[in-house]
């Protein structure tokens, strides 16, 4: 039996799977946390999968090993291979107005087409240009720029700083994979090359940056034999977790909501509604991002004093479209569209619909309309959509299931809850090992049928155009 093992290294903590390569058994696993903060010192990542992999029992026994990370987050390196400043991460705002002047200097014409995306503050190529202006010194001493997951694929295979790593500071060791360099910004997902011009503009220069390779290559091998594979940005690591192909939507519902898809079709909308990014896979990964997720359904079940499971059993009491009751979620204004200063606000109450169960269905209807335009922009650009896979820490609520099938108008699939990007990057890690990609099945599978029913909507469409966002 080979083992093999898959990192999940999020933005709050690092999630270690071990399995079996053959079957996708969990082994064992383990887990660490990281620092709170939209800027973390990458070292505090290092130290997490170091007490995640001891937590899991260690690698002496694994032959293969990728890493799923965040996306987007600015590594950067001196000369040394030593960290220059902490990493800004995706949720680190404060490149908005970078992100302008890039839309600004280039056109989002050229963007969309070279990119697949417009920059937002997430991205690294905003981070890198507010870098060169607000601390130019910094940005003068960077030797090489590197994402989160190809950091730490770098450091496990024995690179880093001298005196403090067995290779020492090769900086031409960095490598990475399609979707997590298709977040930067200066990164072509179709033709799969860098854009120097853009690197100039953000910093002055051109610096190393990590190697892009197939899922299936090996991006290095550690001193004790053991293989590391590309790795993958999250979203793409957790439609290769849950086996999502061409035609799947993947729905995710957690502190923010995406809703993405494989496809063998390339996207770059002018608009900026969708980030044309690559799949993990070899194809690519259209993905709409809403800021407001399960946290409308926490923040309307602490106004209800009830738990998550009490709200959705209040929900399935009321009938679809809450009797015209209408939350439009932007508690924290909101991405997609992109109405940062946007309020939430709930419409058409009156004496008689004003309860507590169609409060609580309005709240999952809102969370999951907002999602459904994420998904309409996606049909509109071409992407098929048969099906949608429903996963995140709110998808195991029945109510949430229920209603989902009514708003999609899709057969809705729910995997049993699991750590899909840490699963993810053990496929691929499985694949190196194997010759072949991992076919493991999905366990604990839940299939709710599609249902005509667009009422929820339709109302909630009709309060958006009627809303007054100034």
């Amino acid at each position: 039996m080979a083992l093999i093992a898959g990192v999940d290294t999020s933005t709050q903590s690092c999630k270690v799977v071990i399995l079996d390569a053959d079957t996708g058994a969990v082994v064992r696993e383990g887990r660490a946390s990281h620092p709170i903060g939209t800027e973390v010192h990458p070292d505090f990542w290092w130290k997490a999968l170091k007490d995640a992999m001891a937590a899991a029992g260690g690698f002496d026994d694994v032959a293969a090993v990728a890493i799923g990370g965040q996306q987007h987050g600015m590594v950067v390196l001196n000369a040394a291979g030593e960290v220059i400043r902490p990493a800004l991460l995706w949720n680190d705002t404060r490149s908005a107005g970078q992100a302008d002047e890039l839309v600004k200097q280039f056109g989002a014409d050229y963007l969309a087409v070279n990119t697949g995306s417009l920059p937002v503050a997430s991205f690294t190529s905003t981070k890198l240009l507010w870098l060169k202006q607000n601390e130019p010194a910094n940005a003068e001493h960077v030797a090489a720029i590197a994402l989160p997951h190809d950091w730490l694929s770098w450091r496990l295979a024995g690179y880093g700083p001298a005196g403090d790593s067995e290779l020492g500071p090769v900086l031409d060791a960095l490598a990475t994979d399609a979707s997590d360099a298709s977040g930067t910004g200066y990164f072509n997902p179709v033709t799969g090359k860098y854009l120097p011009e853009i690197l100039e503009y953000c910093l002055g220069k051109v610096p190393v940056l990590p190697r892009v390779i197939a899922p299936t290559d090996v991006a290095h091998t550690t001193t004790s034999g053991i293989l590391i594979g590309a790795g993958a940005g999250d979203n793409a690591a957790a439609g290769a977790g849950v086996q999502a192909k061409p035609g799947d939507v993947v729905v995710s519902l957690g502190t923010s909501g995406t809703v993405f898809s494989v496809s063998n079709t390339a996207t770059n909308d002018r608009t900026g509604t969708i980030a044309g990014f690559a799949s993990a896979t070899g194809e690519f990964l259209p993905l709409v991002c809403t800021l407001n997720a399960a946290r409308v359904i926490d923040s309307i079940a602490g106004l209800l004093k009830v738990d998550f499971e009490e709200l959705g059993e209040l929900a399935l009491l009321a009938e679809p479209g809450a009797d015209g009751v209408v939350l439009i979620p932007y508690f924290e204004g909101e991405r997609t569209p992109n109405l940062p200063d946007a309020k939430a606000s709930i419409n058409g109450l009156s004496l008689k619909n004003n309860t507590r169960s169609n409060l609580a269905r309005a709240a999952i209807e809102g969370m999951l309309c907002g999602l459904a335009d994420g998904l309409a922009a996606l049909l509109d650009a071409g992407v098929a959509a048969k099906r949608i896979i429903l996963v995140g820490g709110a998808a195991g609520n029945k109510a949430v299931q229920e209603i989902a099938a009514e708003v999609f108008g899709l057969d809705i699939l729910i995997p049993r809850p699991g750590e899909y990007v840490a699963h993810g990057a053990a496929a691929q890690a499985a694949s190196l090992v194997l010759g072949q990609t991992a076919n493991w099945p999905l366990d604990g599978l839940i299939t709710v049928p599609g249902k005509n029913a667009p009422i929820a909507l339709q109302q909630y469409r009709a309060a958006l155009a009627k809303a007054d966002f100034s």
